[in-house]
């Protein structure tokens, strides 16, 4: 008996690079990893192709249109990747009988709340990305199809482009740093969000269904000054940090003051535990260590 099979797009950026390193803990499953040159969620023909090929389950889509200042002036990419695609994702889908578990942001929210926010809340996004994130779930939540979509937050890895990766390099380059204080929230270990999202997947979806609409981030929250500062902290580099207000470091996109998310039902649905994300950044920096 064959076993089933897990299609994965944007396999090269860090969720998707996280979920390669480990797959070898799922051997119940088959792995797809795909990248834009084997699968460009934006052409139908593409996505047709590997679904007929592939005959996945389970869509995981971690490719995403992610720059969130170029966004506002790149709008028609932004929409193609972060919309459109997940329109065909989608139909693709239902053609084949898989479900689609997607990746969203708490950019979809405007910050103006002061208590985690719920899936419950009402969207209200800032910048273009985040509305283009936004309007990718409402697609795949009118679709019909079953899905899963998952909002994380500051997500980080050894892999890729990231705050800790970005602050490591500046902290070795220079003396002081001023770092934002005032937007609040909870950085993301991608290889925590790749677990939960094997537990999602390994969930008997025929007896207990459990599709819809959750956040996931780690425990905590943190302005970016204090991820900054723990990261120099547990990376035992000298620098003298300073705080800044959002007003002194302007950006083309707009940021959330507040995208703390409420974790309550991802952790009862699924009965999972979250690390707090201080300790889920020690793992990472040990990590990069290796």
């Amino acid at each position: 008996m064959s076993k089933p099979t897990l299609l994965i797009t944007g396999a090269n950026g860090q969720l998707g690079f996280t979920l390669r390193q480990i797959a070898p803990i799922y051997p119940a499953f088959d792995f797809v990893f795909t990248s834009i040159e084997e699968l460009d969620i934006t052409n139908e023909q593409s996505i047709t192709n590997a679904f007929d090929q592939y005959r996945p389950v389970w869509c995981i889509n971690t490719a995403a249109y992610t720059a969130v200042d170029k966004a506002e002036t790149e709008r028609q990419a932004a929409y193609a990747i972060n919309v459109e695609a997940i329109r065909l994702l989608a139909e693709a889908c239902k053609k084949y009988g898989a479900a689609l578990l997607h990746i969203s942001t708490d950019f979809v929210f405007d910050g103006s709340k002061s208590l985690p926010l719920t899936e419950e809340d009402i969207a209200q996004p800032l910048n273009y990305y985040g509305e283009s994130k936004f309007q990718g779930e409402i697609v795949l939540q009118q679709s019909g199809i079953r899905h899963v979509i998952v909002r994380t937050s500051w997500l980080y890895s050894p892999y890729g482009n990231n705050f800790v990766k970005n602050m490591l390099r500046l902290g070795r380059e220079q003396s002081e740093l001023k770092v934002i204080d005032d937007q609040i929230g909870t950085p993301t270990f991608a290889e925590d969000l790749a677990h939960v999202i094997m537990t999602i997947i390994r969930h008997d979806h025929r007896t207990q269904p459990a599709y819809g609409l959750y956040h996931y981030s780690n425990e905590g929250a943190a302005s970016w000054y204090d991820f900054a500062h723990a990261v120099f902290d547990l990376a035992n580099i000298r620098v003298a940090l300073y705080p800044i207000p959002t007003s002194a470091y302007p950006t083309p996109a707009r940021r959330p003051h507040y995208s703390l998310m409420n974790k309550a039902k991802i952790k009862h649905r699924f009965g999972i535990s979250i690390p707090h994300w201080r300790e889920s950044l020690q793992r990472c920096l040990l990590l990069m260590n290796k």
